[in-house]
């Protein structure tokens, strides 16, 4: 397995000084965010865009290559993380054409595969939801397929505020729902982007989902995630997590980290695993955020073979 991060963390710098950096500090992957350059988006970590997918042409993807290979580097994948299910249509319209450019700039790159959201209108209870998304995502899955890109959906609810109430924003969140996904989307073209901080607050077993799902993960998310006892108190599970779930780096958390990666292991993965900076204690600074990537590089680095 590779260590790699999501370059979003790093909003302020371009592909060449986070490749730089990466490089220097122990880091052979990088995850590269890929939203729209005119940053429209403004969730926290969204709106980053290392990779221009509207400029990208087939010289521009071999000066990516050069930059990356001079320094040891491998792109994991192209991230792009919306909700191409968005009541608001042009939102959503915006969102899964965005996504498709992506899906060609990873073929045009030879990276072949794109992180990113299912997502859904939190609005309308489950079995709509699902129904939406079998109405809209078979068409992007072929995009993909016809180009030889897989997609890897991020298991992350997307509820954290009052504005994600009371369904979140991204349905792909727990063991019955890929079921049925990748049941209704069948081949290998759908797979997880597995990130195992949204499974402790669900109380999800963490070594359970890589034991049954090892064959459909192709990336994996580095994070953790701490619960905060007293926002559990005071809010209680009907919340959701919201009051309670804290996103933090590898070590900090809840996760336990040598059984995720041997767990992994035992599942034949071999490929990156992304450290994804969300932790608002290294926040603020660029040296804080490099301070959380190095943190997380040594809880991670002696587990990885």
């Amino acid at each position: 397995m590779k260590l790699g991060l999501l370059t979003a963390a790093f909003p302020s710098l371009s592909l060449e000084e986070v490749a730089d950096w990466a490089a220097t500090n122990g880091f052979e992957a990088l995850e590269v965010a890929c939203w729209p350059a005119a940053g429209a988006e403004r969730r926290r970590y969204a709106g980053v865009s290392h990779i221009d997918v509207d400029r990208l042409d087939a010289k521009a993807a071999h000066g990516i290559h050069d930059l990356l290979s001079s320094r040891g580097l491998t792109i994991s994948s192209l991230a792009y993380y919306p909700n191409p299910l968005d009541p608001d249509p042009a939102q959503r319209s915006q969102a899964q054409a965005h996504i498709r450019k992506v899906i060609e700039a990873a073929a045009t790159l030879e990276v072949n595969l794109v992180a990113t959201f299912i997502g859904r209108d939190q609005s309308r209870p489950p079995e709509p939801a699902f129904a939406e998304v079998l109405e809209q995502w078979p068409a992007l899955v072929k995009h993909a397929a016809d180009r030889g890109v897989r997609i890897a959906i991020e298991n992350c609810p997307m509820i954290f505020s009052t504005d994600e109430w009371p369904g979140g924003r991204n349905l792909a969140y727990s063991p019955a729902l890929w079921r049925r996904l990748f049941e209704a989307m069948p081949g290998e073209t759908l797979g997880l982007n597995l990130d195992p901080s949204h499974l402790v607050w669900q109380l999800i077993d963490i070594q359970r989902v890589v034991r049954e799902f090892g064959p459909r993960i192709y990336h994996v998310h580095a994070k953790d995630l701490e619960i905060d006892r007293d926002g559990l108190y005071e809010n209680g599970v009907m919340s959701l997590g919201m009051g309670w779930q804290v996103p933090r780096l590898p070590g900090l958390g809840e996760v336990q980290w040598n059984r995720f990666i041997a767990a992994l292991i035992r599942a034949g993965y071999d490929g990156v695993v992304s450290v994804e900076h969300e932790d608002r204690s290294f926040e603020g600074d660029l040296d804080l955020v490099k301070r959380g990537f190095l943190l997380a590089r040594n809880t991670l680095r002696p587990l990885l073979v």
